[in-house]
């Protein structure tokens, strides 16, 4: 490798590996923190009328639930066939749109019995998933958010994601508010606030301080990741992979 490439290349992976660059690293403050099942492979979480809907995953163990905020309980839960990974969740409706992992199936949930009403098909890989009223937005763990039609799963397109003219790869778990996407970078401690119509990341969320206080499994894959969003009162809930805490948060 030359001398030039090599500049290159560590420029990129110091990117990918959290650089700030020119984009704002936003603040925010820790309102409460709240109990979630230390057994929760969270890969899509959502709050609606005062429940979060999580999926899980992992083989063997991925399921979509409803859950008491307060306490933690699972008051409903449908699990996935052994063969199956769950993914990212999304609210359409009064439907549930859940993606596996490498099964290239999407499952559709009536949202009050989580009964199974419809299975959708695509290709590649299924990481996060937000619905904005209009469109499905789909991560695959590259550098690409691909818009769908909640009818047919279609593409309705595609739309890179950059952070300082650089691609962001890995984008996972999603949440649709207004005009942005807000997305976990898998791997990392870091939410990315992302401008929905170009892909530019506009902020970044440091979320170290939470991850570090989070209890979670003896787990290396006990990951942060999980992000809902109250539009009644402007705040967000975050947690992880296999954490015992979950945690509302309010950005400044």
């Amino acid at each position: 490798m030359s001398r030039t490439r090599a500049i290159h290349f560590l420029v990129l992976l110091g990117f990918l590996w959290g650089c700030d660059g020119g984009v704002q690293v936003q603040s925010y403050e820790v309102l409460r923190t709240l109990p979630h099942d230390p057994t929760a492979y969270t890969q899509g979480l959502i709050f609606h009328d005062g429940f979060f809907f999580e999926s899980t995953g992992r083989y063997g163990t991925s399921s979509v639930r409803k859950v008491d905020p307060e306490t933690g309980e699972v008051l409903l839960s449908v699990e996935l066939e052994d063969t199956q990974f769950g993914e990212g969740l999304a609210l359409v409706g009064s439907e549930l749109f859940q993606l596996t992992w490498k099964a290239g199936q999407a499952f559709v949930y009536d949202l009050e019995s989580l009964a199974l009403k419809r299975t959708l098909q695509y290709e590649g890989e299924g990481w996060g998933l937000c619905y904005d009223g209009e469109a499905l937005f789909m991560s695959d763990g590259s550098d690409r958010l691909y818009r769908r039609d909640p009818g047919t799963f279609e593409v309705l397109g595609e739309v890179a994601v950059t952070k300082d003219g650089f691609p962001v790869w890995r984008i996972n778990e999603l949440e649709c508010v207004g005009g942005e996407i807000y997305a976990n970078v898998f791997q990392t401690t870091d939410i990315i606030r992302i401008e929905k119509a170009t892909g530019r990341v506009l902020a970044q969320i440091d979320g170290f301080q939470l991850s570090a206080r989070a209890r979670r499994a003896n787990d290396p894959e006990a990951l942060f990741n999980g992000i809902a969003y109250d539009p009644g009162r402007d705040i967000f809930f975050v947690t992880g992979k296999l954490w015992q805490e979950l945690f509302e948060i309010r950005l400044n």
